[in-house]
């Protein structure tokens, strides 16, 4: 059974940017854990109220067959981030999935992974893409080999599709 972990910001993801491709995976009956840098309730930005199962950092790509980075404003916290960036390496260099909803998408690019990929971000952000050498394609959802990329909630519902097919190959 394919098992998916969902990275949320510890403040503000984007609800529907977890909960409609959480649902699509769970359709299709994969087991889905949710990681953030607290175990606490996090609250989304529309007031989606979650308790992460796992911390990022004791995330391992060896469990999981894709790694989901979820949008919204909080999810500016893993931009930087060295843990976050690692755990994009160490599924990318597994041949696993790889993916990013909304400015999530500026994680992948920061850390590098995007270099010479095709990719979108949410509109706002397309200029990081840019600069870290991605091919910014302004489509909805992108798919570069083991690279899935979304620009925002309106993608939610192709995004999540788009991982249960890129599993299913």
């Amino acid at each position: 059974m394919k098992k998916i972990v969902m990275v949320i910001a510890q403040d503000k993801f984007r609800d529907e940017e977890l909960a409609v491709p959480k649902a699509i995976f769970e359709e299709k009956g994969y087991t889905v854990k949710i990681a953030s840098t607290t175990k606490k309730d996090v609250v989304g930005m529309l007031g989606m109220k979650v308790k992460p199962d796992m911390f990022i950092q004791d995330i391992k790509e060896t469990d999981f067959d894709a790694l989901v980075f979820v949008g919204g404003l909080g999810a500016q916290q893993y931009w930087n981030d060295p843990i976050a960036h690692k755990l994009a390496w160490d599924f990318a260099s597994k041949n696993k999935i790889v993916s990013a909803i909304c400015i999530a998408p500026v994680i992948l690019a920061n850390a590098g992974l995007l270099k010479g990929k095709r990719a979108t971000v949410w509109a706002s952000e397309m200029a990081r893409l840019i600069e870290a050498k991605a091919q910014y394609t302004n489509n909805p959802v992108e798919r570069d080999g083991v690279v899935i990329t979304a620009a925002g909630p309106f993608a939610a519902e192709e995004f999540g599709k788009e991982i249960v097919k890129a599993l299913s190959e």
